[in-house]
């Protein structure tokens, strides 16, 4: 199942940051530090096309730490592009972020020219938990769901320092499937666009293939055959522990993919990062090919009917 999920609100951030981005200097956005190029707009890069970056790896606290440094050196080696990775929660991060920034943009400085930065991301990344704890008070409103943010506001870091936060924006069409179903298992997706059983089936996936051992120590089956069960295997046996049962002892499968999903945003199971940087590359271009042939059907479809059309008349 393709997750896309671009609710109204999304398609008027849209057009606000469109229209922002004509007047500020440069782009803060926020990254998932667990899926870094899944919680990357291609939108947003559209948009601001030759302004200078600072991806922010944000929740790096839950991610897995040798993935991250592959990815902020994965991000720094682009052009105007500068990458550091947080923690939402983390005292120090006001001045880390200004530091970065101004060396960025070095020639905006003093009450005359300030630095004007957009900052945007993805729903639920902990955009607004960051900026509260940058600016020192509650500017910014916080939740679980995604969506919380719905307009723009503009905030003073320092007298010569402008933030402006977006609300959290996905993408009309996410091309690559594996990106669908991360933003979905890290809460970036509202639950009325998702199937959680399939999400969470997609998880333990990836997880029996990578994070064996944090996955077997998580829920109590450290022993064979655990090592060659399948996701629906696991999702059984994390039923059956967390007492997510039916009636006549049937298998409660809801409650359990909720359990596992939930073990994952808070990082019970471990620090775990859902993709790399060679696995995105290799997503990326499958998809694409994809996408590729997809419109070479359509528009063959589309010249058939022409034809067709014209013997007729």
């Amino acid at each position: 199942m393709a997750i896309q999920w671009f609710p109204g609100h999304m398609n008027k951030a849209k057009k606000a940051i469109a229209d922002r981005l004509k007047s500020v200097d440069m782009v803060i956005e926020m990254l998932d530090a667990r899926l870094p190029a899944s919680s990357e707009n291609p939108l947003l890069a559209q948009l601001s096309k030759g302004k200078p970056k600072l991806k922010i790896l944000n929740k790096q606290d839950l991610a897995d730490p040798e993935r991250t440094a592959a990815w902020l050196d994965y991000f720094n080696s682009r052009e105007q592009t500068n990458a550091i990775a947080l923690d939402s929660s983390e005292k120090s991060a006001a001045p880390k972020i200004t530091a970065a920034c101004r060396a960025l943009v070095p020639n905006r400085k003093g009450i005359d020219k300030p630095l004007r930065v957009l900052i945007c991301g993805i729903p639920n990344v902990g955009k607004s938990t960051l900026i509260n704890g940058m600016v020192g008070k509650k500017s910014a409103k916080t939740g679980n769901e995604p969506g919380i943010t719905k307009a723009e506001q503009r905030l003073f870091l320092a007298d010569d320092f402008w933030l402006y936060d977006t609300p959290g924006m996905l993408w009309p069409k996410i091309i690559v499937e594996q990106s669908g179903y991360n933003l979905a298992a890290s809460g970036a997706v509202g639950r009325n666009a998702l199937d959680e059983e399939e999400v969470a089936l997609e998880l333990l996936d990836y997880l029996r293939r990578h994070y064996l051992p944090l996955l077997q120590a998580r829920y109590a089956a450290d022993k064979d055959p655990s090592s060659h069960w399948d996701d629906t295997s696991w999702l059984e046996w994390i039923a059956r522990k967390r007492g997510a049962l039916l009636g006549g002892g049937r298998v409660n499968y809801q409650k359990a993919a909720e359990n596992v999903l939930t073990d994952f945003r808070e990082g019970a199971i471990g620090r775990i990062t859902l993709e790399t940087p060679r696995q995105w590359e290799e997503w990326l271009k499958a998809a694409r090919k994809k996408e590729a042939e997809r419109k070479a059907e359509r528009e063959a479809r589309k010249a058939a009917r022409s034809g067709q059309e014209n013997r007729e008349e």
